[in-house]
Order: structure tokens, then sequence, then C-alpha cells
């Protein structure tokens, strides 16, 4: 955030966030402490600006510059000028005043110190004027001034997105209940708080697992992907261990509870992302330091001004003080104000055109220091989905022979493998045949009579129970490499023989080779950190040209692997879609979430990429570089005029005849706030 203010709410708000459990009031509760000071600032504003319409219209100078020479001016005006100015100052100017008062008593001067002191000398000395000191009046430039600061806040609140709401995300995770298996026999229907250790639970076809713990009876296959990373269903019988949040499959379990509450996996990771989140580091901004050094300079030469007129020349006070009123002026920081908000507003807007969200502007900025992307293979790299790699043929007419006939068995199974392989058929432009009499063969695959014969589809251990393996090195290498394997067998158990084999692996995304390309012409390693098998990691990087692997790693383990790369130095970037990639997310200098992943993701992200392209990451780490670009730019752009408007205001050329009035500040400061923002709205994004 860019003022010290701002700094101070970030950090009372992530203390919150970390003393909160997790319940929906604590994460709802975070974000209402960001959505009601935008809220604020924005009511201010609008307020501000209808109060400044009638100020601009009594200000005299206002009236002199666009040629009317008085004509709305009636007895009492300047009165009415100064209570409408006064009104702004107080309500308008609050934020700024509070602010002031907080940072001279942090003895940090910066930001608030001057826009206070801009406001309050224009107001004072403007008010002074009107009672009898002859002078200038400058209440247009106190409102003026109130009304972009306020907006500039106001943009800036908005850009702030907390990551408050992934506990809440997480939480749903859980389901509302659980059916407890009564000593009787009898299912109960409880609340899941009411769930203790020992109890048994019966977890239908479908449904969410309620508390971890260990599987005592039945048989099914369970997704945890969103926890672990494992990208396919996990197989689960007696005596296998289950955890909360995941979501089992066709058949149904019965577990005897092992943890529950904060014991629970699910509640470790959301401690780990409380922690991550409130340990996030915040990196001052740009224009806090440009504001302490503007500060410093202003009130210095203003007060420097005003004492070598007043006293070492002798001039009179209206002139003195006319001379300091024309320094704080010229320093008034509009266009400071807006040189950041105005570009992050642009910057902000034109990436999600393209797509891409930001949620965390500091973490945003940040994005062009990387230089190591860590992604999460899952749903990432990789599109979650079995898709066919291979077709071995045997004693088949073709490829397209082995996938049609495979296509028409799989037609009535809901498995996984079943859907990669239609889908694989469809890509080709195959038809699945008509099959009859379709049979599930527990614990080997499937078959079905297509055109009169027998056709299955089976297992590699099916095979070798049958005597069918074939002896080819092609199948040990595609099972080095993490992939499934599955035999087309034609004829019966006596006259079965063996047609073709389909290698089914986790899609990689078309877009995942080129991303990675990218970052490797900017200098960026690419680092993939998953849940899954090691072989299969191994393949995808391989394809893709990762720089490093790491796989098998559990939920806490990505978030410690993620502070490791950080510990050496490096500034890690994560990218990332399931409830397991969270606690990285936080943890990682900069997060990016895939847009069709788990909300829980998304809202531990700093930023979220919408149409789940690997190469958004990249973009998003150009556009930072560009953003940062242009805010040096226009910081130069709105300061940079001091250096030669200051000394003119200050009057170091009277000497010569050349004194800058008011006037003219007020225009060269102006200008200054045109070319800012100009130079925001041009910003390119490639």
């Amino acid at each position: 955030m860019s003022h010290d203010a701002h700094t101070h709410h970030a950090e009372s708000h992530s203390r919150k966030t970390s003393a909160h459990p997790s319940t929906h009031d604590g994460a709802h509760h975070g974000h209402a402490g960001h959505g009601d000071m935008a809220a604020d600032f924005k009511r201010r504003f609008f307020i501000a600006l209808a109060l400044t319409v009638p100020i601009l219209l009594l200000s005299p100078m206002i009236q002199e510059a666009i040629g009317l020479g008085g004509a709305w001016s009636f007895p009492g005006d300047l009165l009415v000028l100064l209570g409408l100015s006064a009104a702004i100052y107080g309500y308008g100017g609050w934020p700024f005043l509070k602010g002031f008062v907080s940072e001279l008593r942090d003895r940090r001067p910066g930001m608030m110190t001057l826009v206070a002191m801009a406001i309050s000398v224009a107001f004072f000395y403007s008010a002074a004027v009107v009672i009898g000191l002859d002078g200038k009046l400058f209440f247009w430039e106190t409102a003026t001034l109130i009304d972009l600061m306020l907006l500039g806040h106001w943009i800036e609140m908005r850009s702030v997105m907390g990551a408050s709401r992934a506990l809440e995300e997480l939480a749903r995770l859980m389901p509302a209940d659980a059916h407890r298996i009564d000593a009787d026999g009898s299912v109960v229907d409880i609340r899941l708080s009411d769930l203790k250790k020992g109890d048994r639970v019966l977890v239908k076809s479908g449904e969410k697992i309620p508390a971890d713990g260990d599987a005592t009876e039945g048989e099914s296959s369970v997704n945890e992907s969103m926890l672990t990373g494992e990208s396919r269903p996990v197989k689960k019988t007696t005596g296998d261990g289950v955890i909360a949040g995941s979501v089992n499959g066709q058949g149904s379990l019965t577990v005897e509870v092992k943890k529950t509450g904060e014991e629970s996996y699910l509640n470790q990771v959301i401690d780990l992302v409380k922690t991550a989140q409130a340990s996030k580091s915040r990196t001052q901004n740009l224009a806090d330091r440009a504001a302490l050094w503007l500060t410093v300079v202003a009130l210095s030469v203003g007060a420097v001004t005003f004492v070598a007129w007043f006293i070492a020349a002798g001039r009179d006070l209206a002139f003195s003080i006319e001379r300091a009123v024309t320094v704080m002026v010229v320093a008034c920081p509009h266009a400071l104000g807006l040189a950041i908000p105005l570009v992050v507003a642009v910057s902000t807007s034109a990436a999600a055109r393209r797509g891409l969200l930001i949620r965390n502007r500091t973490a945003f900025e940040q994005a062009r220091l990387l230089d190591t992307m860590v992604f999460d293979k899952t749903g990432t790299l990789t599109e979650g989905r079995f898709g066919v790699t291979d077709i071995l043929v045997y004693d088949a007419d073709g490829e397209d022979e082995v996938l049609r006939l495979a296509a028409g068995v799989e037609r009535g199974s809901e498995h996984p493998i079943a859907a990669g392989i239609l889908h694989a058929a469809e890509e080709r432009g195959i038809d699945a045949p008509a099959s009859k009499g379709f049979t599930s063969i527990t614990g080997q695959g499937v078959q079905a009579d297509i055109d009169g014969r027998r056709i299955r589809v089976l297992s590699p251990g099916a095979i070798a129970s049958a005597g069918l393996s074939p002896s080819d090195g092609r199948v040990d290498e595609l099972g080095r490499q993490g992939k499934t394997v599955v035999y087309l067998v034609g004829g019966s158990d006596d006259e079965a023989e063996l047609l073709g084999a389909l290698a089914l692996a986790d899609v990689i995304r078309p877009s995942a080779r080129e991303a990675i390309e990218r970052l490797h012409a900017m200098g960026i390693d690419a680092v993939m950190l998953t849940g899954d098998r090691q072989e299969v990691a191994d393949y995808v990087a391989g394809e893709l040209g990762i720089d490093r692997t790491i796989a098998e790693v559990l939920p806490d383990e990505k978030s410690a692997k993620i502070k490791a790369l950080q510990d050496e130095g490096r500034r890690v970037a994560m990218t990332g879609d399931g409830v397991n990639d969270a606690p990285a997310l936080a943890t990682a200098d900069v997060g990016m979430a895939i847009g069709a992943g788990t909300d829980v993701a998304i809202e531990a992200a700093d930023m979220v990429l919408v149409d789940s392209d690997p190469r958004d990451a990249v973009r998003v780490i150009a556009l930072a570089k560009a953003t940062y670009r242009k805010m040096i730019q226009n910081l130069w752009y709105a300061a940079g005029y001091n250096i030669v408007a200051l000394p003119l205001a200050a009057g170091v050329l009277a000497a010569w005849g050349i004194i800058l009035s008011p006037a003219v500040g007020a225009v060269l400061m102006s200008l200054s706030t045109v070319v800012v923002a100009i130079n925001a709205r041009i910003l390119r994004v490639e």
C-alpha cells in the first residue's frame, strides 16, 4: 500500500486475520475492513467533489483565469467560500489530518504530512485573507487537492484485495454433517462438530469424507487431488488412511475417525495458510520514499523562504507568506498522489481485459524481481485429466483400430481412463462402435461384445495372470515415465489374443512448453512442485524442459519447499490451482492461481490467471516490469518539476524580476498532474 497509514491498516488487518479462527465470520470480518475503508474514501470523495464546484465558481483567481472578472461576486461571497472550504477541509481532509498526526507520533513524516501541510497552509492562509490579510485566496487549491487525494486513495483501496476468504473456502471443503454408525449398527446423521475419535462413519458414493481416519470396511477410489496433488483417484481398502475433505468415488467406505477439529489434516492446511498470509512481507512503496523527500524539501524550503524574505530581506508579511505559500502550492502532491494509483488502475484494468486479475498490488509490483517460477503440475502444467499419449499395436489393424475397439468397450464406463480413451477417439474423429454386455471385472478391467466378438480392456496385472504380457521394451519405458498402461484383448479366455495397448497420462497443456521457453528467455528458472509420483513428474518435466522437479510432497512440504527456495536467496512465484497449493501460494513472494482451480487457491493467491494458461504467468511478470517502469517515470514527472519550480517559487530570481506567482505555480502543478495522467494511460501491456 502506498502510504504509511495504509500500511498500518494492512498490518492491523493481518493481525486480525491471524487471530481469527477459521470461521466464516472471521474471514468475512477481514474483508469488511478493506471494504469499509474503500467505501469511506469513495463517500468522502463524492461529497468533496460536490462542494468543490461552488468553491471553484466563487474563487476570484478562477474567475479571473476564465475571464469573468468577478461577474459571480455578491455580498458575503467570500464568507460563503470560507464556509464551503472549511467543510471540505474538515470532512474531506480528515483522513489526511488524522494520518498526519499518526506520522508525527511515529516520527515517520511522509505523504500524509505533506498533504496535511499543503491543505492546511492553503486553507488557513486563505482564511486569513478573508478576515483581512492582504493576499490571494487558495481555497480552490485546498479543495482540488483534497479531491484528487481522496480519489487516489479510493483507487488504491479498491486494488487492495485481502486473502482472508481463503480460510472460509477451506472450511467449505468439509461436509456439513456425517453418517455415524452406532454400536447397534444404525446410522445416525450428526453435526461434524459432534464427531469424536473412535467414531465410525459411513461415507457414501460421491460424498466428502468428514474426518481423518482409517477405512475399516468397503472399497473405493478417493479423489484427493485437491488435497495432495495426486492426479489419479487413490484406491482405498480396509486399513488405508483417508483425509477429511477428499471426495469418495463410486464405492462406499466405513471410516474410523482418528483426528477431528484442529488435529485434522485440512485444519493444518488452514493454519499454514493463515501463518503464511500473516507473515507475507510488505515492501515500502516508491511513493512513500518520494513523499518523504518531498515533504522534507517542501517544508524546509517553505520555512527558509518565509524567513529569508520577512526577516533577512525585510519584505512585508503578506509578500513573505505569499512566497512560502507559493512554495507549498508548487509542492502540493497532486501528481504524486496519483502517480502510483493511476498506473495501478490502468495496469489492473488492462490486465483484467487479458484475464489477469491482480488481487495484491504489493506482490504484483514484486513480480518484476522474480528469478524462480514454481508450477504445480496437476491442473496447471497439465489439464488434470487422463489422455492417451501412446498406442501400441500387436495384432490389430493399426492404432485407429486399437483406439476404436477400446472406445467401444469403454462407452459403458465412467472411469477416468474410459473418459481419456473416449476423448482421444473423439479427437481423432473415430466413432466408438456399439457394444453389448458391458461388464466391469473387479480389479482387472472391463469387457463388452463388439461385432459379436468379446473385447476386453485389462490392467497389466490381469494380463500377466493370463500369461499374455508382451515382451516389449516400450511398455517398460512407458512405465518408467509414470504412464498408466492398459491392454486391449480380443476373444474369450481360451482364445485370447493381445491386440494392442494404450498408455495414458495427465494431459500436458499445449501452452505449457511455450510458457517455460518464455521464462527461460527472461532468465527465470522453472521449477515443478507436485504431490504426484516422481516418475510422473520427471516425464512432464522432460517434455517441457523444466529446470528442477520436486515431487511426492504434501501441502506442508510444499510450503516448506517454497521457503527453502527463498532461503537460497531466490525471489519465488508459485502457480497452482488446488487446496494443496494454497499454503505455497501464500508463502511465495508472488502467488498465482489458475482460474479454473478451486476457490481456496484463488483466494490465497495474489493474482488469478482466469484462462488457466501457464503463459499468463509470464505475462504477469512482463506487465509488472512495464508497470514499474511507468511508476518510475510518473514519479519523476510528478516530483521532477519541483527542481525548477521550487526555486522560482521561493524567489531566487526575484532580483532579475522573475517571480513565480501562486497562479503560475498552480498551473505548473496542474500540468504535472496532466502529464502523469496521460503517461499512465499509455501503459502498454504485451
